[in-house]
């Protein structure tokens, strides 16, 4: 059998998981169209069912999100949230904030999702270490994750989830033989964070081959802080 060896999963299996990987939200179909005909990044089929399981099962109170996009992901989170709970995601691009913003208004989300025309590393730097999240999706430049690592940490409550979608880039971050030299900057980047994740003292990671690559890591928690001893 022949693989596909810029796929990080076979072909055959992917095709298989977005085959039963089906929705009927409407709106969600539409942003789907939207994305593909206008080469916007959304997250993978899989990826977005994933975060939808992973954001059910948290039920965060507060969620942060870097990469807005056309704010798909963000309307997906929104159904697993705590009661009253808010998601604040950020966007670089003035027109995609717009569009994102219509999006959230078309999905009556408007008093749950926040988005915020900014650069995500320096917003990041100057929020408060008081405004803390439950769970924090990183889904914005892939080159920048590293330099946001350290305040995504920081800005996430104990047992919290941090999300990173797109790890594996196709593939070429696994193996110096699948990427162009015009992505070396990025793929450099993406290994010296999964690096970093990994090697984090105040992190538990899992990488997983989902759509582009997806690593979950959970902020740990000692015995004594969780039994209160």
């Amino acid at each position: 059998m022949d693989y596909d060896l810029s796929a990080i999963v076979t072909p055959y299996v992917t095709d298989y998981i977005r085959e039963k990987t089906t929705h009927k939200n409407k709106l969600l179909l539409e942003l789907e169209e939207y994305a593909k005909e206008n080469k916007v990044p959304i997250a993978e089929p899989e990826t977005a069912r994933l975060v939808s399981v992973l954001t059910k099962l948290v039920r965060p109170k507060k969620i942060l999100e870097v990469g807005s996009a056309i704010g798909y992901s963000a309307i997906i989170m929104s159904e697993g949230l705590a009661c009253d709970g808010k998601i604040i995601t950020l966007e670089y691009d003035p027109e995609t904030v717009k569009i994102a913003c219509k999006n959230v208004e078309r999905a009556g989300l408007s008093d749950t999702i926040t988005v915020v025309e900014a650069d995500a590393k320096d917003y990041l730097s100057y929020i408060d270490d008081d405004e803390s999240f439950d769970m924090i999706f990183l889904d914005g430049p892939k080159a920048h994750y590293l330099f946001m690592l350290d305040d995504a940490v920081r800005l996430l409550k104990k047992g919290g989830l941090l999300v990173s979608d797109n790890i594996l880039f196709k593939g070429m971050t696994a193996d110096d033989g699948h990427f162009a030299r015009r992505k070396v900057t990025i793929i450099t980047r993406l290994r010296e964070y999964i690096d970093a994740l990994m090697a984090h003292p105040q992190l538990e990671t899992s990488i997983l081959s989902q759509g582009d690559g997806v690593t979950l890591s959970v902020k740990t928690v000692s015995n004594k802080e969780r039994f209160g001893g």
